[in-house]
């Protein structure tokens, strides 16, 4: 590929959009051009730590002074949809990172933009870039356990504000309308989007939220949905409360020839249990062949298209698309 992608950056808020930039600044394939964020402390550190040679407190101003071929969004979940729509409408390429968007609406919008524009929106899930998680999603789309009748996700910590994120992040995270809702929009999205892609679009789903100890927020800290098909359920459970790693981030599949589990993270392990072997064994996981500069992330396509592609997203997305990138 003789030319890098032209990258900018909509919204610093979001502190995912630290550990993009470290990928992108690794890879040949694109290079960050531009950001746009209104707090200033933000655009000096990307200026600072990747040598951003342009930055701008107007969003808008970016995008009509910039020439971009795509552009990631990390701001609020609520700002984000209408920065979505800004770029598509200027024909440039969309990642933003999950859940999408604050609500169904500004999801809508962002989709119609995108269509109308003939342009790519990707949606950026973390968990996606796991090799091991990819791994057993495709042996469950392979049938490889039989009928699938339950997928189990759960995704926790103590707490946006515990755990250390920044206050331009976590203060939109405890803003029920900047985020879509509380740990329910932050944390609850993962399984929903793993049953999606794994069981089709549910016939019914039931959601349960409370504040239950973190009472100097206003959203809810614990979030369970349960979604239901014909033959088949599944739970995703989100907390902002919950004391150690034991239970984070593992993923349940269950089928009626075996069971998989996932354990959490770029290195983890992946366990099968059949009749055989009920107590599982460890499956061989291929490694991740993207060369990436942090652990591998995520991504699924909510777009025209599906996008396997991410933060080393540049590089698998620019070899695979490249006409597409530089169709706008």
């Amino acid at each position: 590929m003789s030319e890098k992608l032209r990258v900018g950056i909509l919204g610093l808020t979001h502190d995912h959009v630290w550990g993009n930039l470290a990928e992108l600044k690794a890879s040949p394939l694109g290079e960050l051009v531009a950001a746009a964020d209104p707090n200033a402390p933000l655009r000096d550190r990307v200026q600072a730590e990747y040598g951003c040679p342009q930055t701008f407190d107007s969003y808008e101003a970016m995008l009509e002074q910039v020439p971009l071929d795509a552009v990631y969004v990390y701001a609020d979940n609520a700002t984000g949809a209408d920065l979505a729509q800004m770029a598509a409408e200027r024909g440039i390429h969309v990642m933003v990172e999950k859940p999408m968007a604050a609500d169904l609406e500004g999801a809508d919008r962002m989709l119609a933009a995108a269509r109308m524009a003939g342009t790519l929106l990707m949606v950026n899930w973390p968990f996606a870039w796991w090799p091991g998680l990819q791994k057993a999603m495709a042996m469950a789309k392979g049938g490889e356990i039989g009928q699938l009748f339950c997928v189990k996700y759960r995704a926790a910590h103590a707490g946006p504000k515990a755990i250390g994120c920044s206050p331009y992040f976590y203060n939109w995270l405890y803003d029920a309308d900047l985020n879509g809702a509380g740990a329910l929009m932050d944390y609850c999205c993962y399984g929903a989007a793993l049953a999606r892609y794994l069981l089709g679009q549910p016939s019914r789903v039931v959601g349960i939220a409370g504040r239950l100890l973190q009472h100097y927020i206003t959203v809810e800290d614990n979030a369970v949905i349960l979604m239901q098909w014909p033959n088949a359920v599944a739970i995703t459970e989100a907390s902002w409360t919950q004391i150690g790693h034991m239970t984070s981030y593992v993923t349940a599949i269950y089928g009626s020839e075996g069971t998989l589990v996932v354990e959490p993270g770029a290195n983890g392990r992946v366990l099968l249990a059949t009749r055989e072997h009920e107590d599982g064994i460890p499956i061989e996981v291929p490694p991740c062949r993207r060369r990436c500069a942090a652990p591998p992330r995520t991504s699924s396509a909510a777009s025209r298209r599906a996008c396997p592609s991410r933060g080393c997203a540049v590089r698998r997305s620019a070899a695979t698309h490249r006409r597409s990138w530089r169709r706008g």
